[in-house]
């Protein structure tokens, strides 16, 4: 089994109650389980329950090779929408590819919204799916279209960002911020995860000996998708 709503650091056992418990389908291993809750509700509230994303929209995902990213690319594909995916060298952005991604940009040496504009020909995306903070939110901002909205789940660059109110109010844009979701959504999402329509990436398992490495390869942004620890 598997649940949500326990906050905590590295432990081998942790309580959580249980009406959060949700039992493992067979055939869906213990690994992809722990990787699956906490990416999936948070893109999944992030799209759906905030940014009220439609069929056929261009959503713009910021680094995907993360694991809410991952799962924004294929929950944003799940309702036909075009997707443009940044991640940071080739590998990923070939990762981010074969997960669904129509288009994908090297958030490190290309300009986000300017590709962006290329691709959408100066429209601009309707929903921007921001965590990264102040390293991207003006590219994200300058990304989006008429109408648009930036929904944000995450600071890992830094929190202090500014914003033009002008161009907030003249082109109808929304700024939404978002953080997990509620127990329903999480059982909505599982329901394609265990029809096999979405899937957790697991880029390295770990036993509970070497978390210091599991943690190093977080910190040197090795990873695309999910790193999980084995007690």
């Amino acid at each position: 089994m598997f649940g949500t709503g326990v906050h905590g650091g590295n432990r081998e056992l942790m309580p959580a109650p249980e009406y959060t418990v949700i039992p493992i389908p067979d055939g869906f291993g213990f690994e992809e389980a722990a990787a699956t809750p906490l990416v999936f509700l948070t893109a999944w509230h992030m799209l759906f329950g905030c940014a009220r994303l439609e069929a056929g929209e261009d959503v713009l995902v910021l680094a995907a090779s993360s694991g809410v990213g991952m799962a924004a690319v294929q929950i944003a594909k799940l309702l036909h929408c075009r997707v443009i995916a940044t991640a940071g060298g080739d590998a990923k952005l070939a990762k981010a590819t074969a997960l669904g991604a129509d288009h994908v940009i090297d958030h490190y040496t290309q300009d986000i919204s300017a590709e962006v504009k290329k691709i959408t020909e100066k429209r601009g995306v309707d929903v921007v799916f921001e965590h990264v903070g102040s390293a991207t939110w003006a590219k994200s901002v300058e990304s989006l279209a008429a109408g648009g909205r930036v929904v944000t789940c995450g600071v890992t660059t830094g929190y202090d960002v500014k914003l033009d109110l002008r161009f907030l109010f003249a082109k109808h844009q929304s700024m939404l911020g978002s953080f997990m979701g509620e127990l329903g959504e999480l059982h909505r999402v599982l329901k394609f995860v265990f029809q096999g329509k979405l899937k957790a990436v697991i880029d390295r398992v770990y036993p509970m000996t070497e978390i210091a490495d599991a943690h190093r390869h977080l910190e040197n942004k090795e990873q695309f998708g999910k790193v999980v620890v084995l007690p």
